[in-house]
């Protein structure tokens, strides 16, 4: 069975966090994200009427994958700390490009951005928590995989790097 084609809606939303990831959020204009999803102004003026609105919908949407990337993790076979740690470099899946477009939104002082991508952070936290049964040791964790995720989305991935955390993890017991 072929995959379903997205949806109007969402082929704006992609083309909204792309352009917000590989030029700006100057770039992100609704002239700008119509072209680049195909769809005529008028098109995308019929889902969201405002930037505002696009920016609404993409922090709702990126909410909705939080929620599966944290069940996922709560039973991944691996556990939930291999799990972030894996999971904590850019795949350049669509979470992984609203992460980065919301990040994008929130270093403009868009506080629905930040706050959206701070309840996240502490979902995360909880289950490592949760799981470690040790604040601090699940905060030192969490560090990591920001570390991690930072150097991946930066160009500074080292190719073992992943190999490293673990290393020293199991001369701590872990």
């Amino acid at each position: 069975m072929p995959a379903e084609e997205p949806s109007t809606r969402d082929k704006l939303l992609d083309a909204f966090e792309t352009l917000l990831v590989t030029e700006g959020s100057r770039s992100a204009t609704l002239d700008n994200v119509a072209g680049a999803a195909g769809v005529s102004k008028g098109g995308l003026l019929y889902h969201f009427h405002s930037k505002d609105d696009l920016v609404d919908a993409m922090l709702s949407r990126m909410r909705e994958m939080g929620e599966r990337d944290i069940a996922a993790m709560r039973t991944a076979p691996q556990g939930p700390v291999d799990y972030y740690l894996e999971t904590s470099v850019d795949s350049g899946s669509a979470f992984d490009r609203a992460l980065i477009a919301a990040a994008r939104i929130a270093q403009e002082n868009d506080e629905r951005a930040g706050n959206a991508l701070a309840a996240l952070r502490e979902q995360w936290f909880a289950v490592l928590s949760e799981h470690l049964g040790d604040e601090a040791l699940a905060r030192t964790i969490q560090l990591i995989g920001d570390g991690l995720y930072f150097d991946d989305t930066s160009g500074f991935t080292h190719p073992r790097a992943l190999e490293h955390v673990r290393d020293v993890l199991a001369r701590l017991d872990f």
